[in-house]
């Protein structure tokens, strides 16, 4: 937004609809299979494992993860019940699929190259006492509108993990350009959920002291025929990561480290900030 854009903002609505998007945001959280319900994260390897919050036992295989279920036991996938042994097959990196176990879930992923195991238990502590995180007041200052810069050809970006020594690999299409206070700043972005849209993972100067510390991020809309782009902090989020150390989280790449404050969005979780 300019000056003039945010003089003419009615600042009730827009405070309005901001309320209404997080109210929403906060659903999505409550999920009682969301990742506020993981119990365990557990790295596969050949020697078959057993865990106390899944059943079976769990194994990472050329052919891909197996599990190896014994009687009495039963995960359901595809809405069939599964008995014995049970090949999910090779996953695709970053690729997750699911099997019912009771009233659990049990998330079957590859990240950062590894297959890895995570229950989700609608009965977690840690959703069972979710509170939404405090976050900054919605302010149409931070609603900036940019333009997207795309590369002639995506480019692979390496970043860190929340997990230490972990790596992810993704193709930026480009960044996004934007300007406040007279300086014009750039942000690699991602390929976002929707079609064309981006998801730019970002700290700035309050990370680590009103936010968290590692990543936040914030949502793109697909840019405009023009390559205009709107970018409204007021709607960073923060990753899982940010709840609980059972995520892989992604890092920012290094140059999305904005050299001000971004006094927008939300700020460190409760579950942190009780030392959770």
């Amino acid at each position: 937004m300019t000056v003039q854009d945010i003089d003419r903002v009615d600042r009730a609505a827009f405070a309005e609809e901001w309320r209404r998007w997080r109210d929403a945001h906060e659903r999505v959280l409550a999920d009682p299979h969301g990742f506020l319900a993981v119990t365990s994260l557990r790295w596969l390897d050949a020697e078959p494992a057993r865990f106390p919050d899944a059943p079976g036992a769990w194994s990472s295989t050329a052919d891909g993860v197996r599990v190896e279920l014994d009687e009495g036991e039963e995960l359901t996938v595809d809405g069939a019940a599964v008995h014995g042994t049970y090949s999910f097959g090779i996953l695709a990196e970053r690729s997750s699929v699911y099997a019912g176990a009771g009233d659990a879930v049990i998330e079957v992923a590859k990240r950062g190259g590894h297959d890895i195991v995570r229950p989700r238990h609608p009965d977690n502590a840690l959703l069972t006492a979710h509170v939404p995180a405090p976050a900054y007041e919605p302010d149409p200052r931070w609603v900036r509108t940019g333009r997207f810069v795309p590369y002639g050809t995506p480019r692979a970006v390496t970043v860190g993990a929340a997990v230490e020594g972990l790596q992810h690999v993704y193709d930026s299409p480009g960044q996004v350009e934007f300007e406040l206070d007279g300086g014009t700043h750039r942000l690699t972005a991602f390929n976002g959920r929707e079609p064309g849209s981006l998801l730019v993972l970002f700290t700035d100067a309050t990370s680590g002291v009103t936010t968290y510390a590692a990543n936040r991020t914030v949502s793109v809309a697909a840019p405009d025929a023009g390559g205009g782009v709107r970018v409204d902090f007021n709607r960073a989020v923060n990753l899982p990561c940010a709840y609980t150390d059972l995520a892989t989280c992604p890092l920012p790449p290094a140059e999305n480290r904005l050299p001000f404050a971004v006094e927008a969005g939300e700020k460190i979780p409760h579950e942190r900030l009780g030392g959770q």
